[in-house]
């Protein structure tokens, strides 16, 4: 049986985020979302999940923005951020064990969390004028 290794460095946050994404491009639920909004541009977007895990979990500090707007306006609830942490739980257990990979599901569903919870803040609210 193969031991399954820590996060440690780019090329582990790299195989997570192509992984988990590509999962998420797959799934029934996530996938049209995900597909509809990012188009094309899916290098950009992996290129910038890169570097929010990477600055997350290794204190790389290469990631710079706000991730929470682009998320804002989503049609989103609590079902697709259930199955966002689902498939992020399975993809990192999946592929490694360790304190980081720990904390990658545990910072994975706080924002998933806060996410949801700001999303629903903001569908909740009139237009404003």
């Amino acid at each position: 049986m193969e031991t399954k290794k820590d996060i440690t460095d780019l090329t582990d946050i790299q195989k997570m985020v192509d992984t988990f994404y590509g999962t998420v491009r797959e799934d029934e639920l996530l996938g049209p979302i995900f597909n509809n909004l990012i188009q094309h541009r899916w290098p950009e977007h992996l290129g910038k999940m890169y570097r929010f895990w990477d600055t997350i979990l290794l204190d790389s500090h290469t990631y710079h923005g706000a991730p929470f707007h682009p998320h804002a306006t989503m049609p989103v609830n609590g079902l697709h951020f259930d199955r966002w942490v689902q498939l992020f739980r399975a993809t990192v257990n999946g592929l490694f064990a360790g304190p980081k990979a720990d904390e990658a599901c545990w910072r994975g569903e706080k924002m998933a969390q806060m996410f949801l919870s700001k999303i629903e803040y903001y569908q909740g609210q009139p237009p404003l004028r």
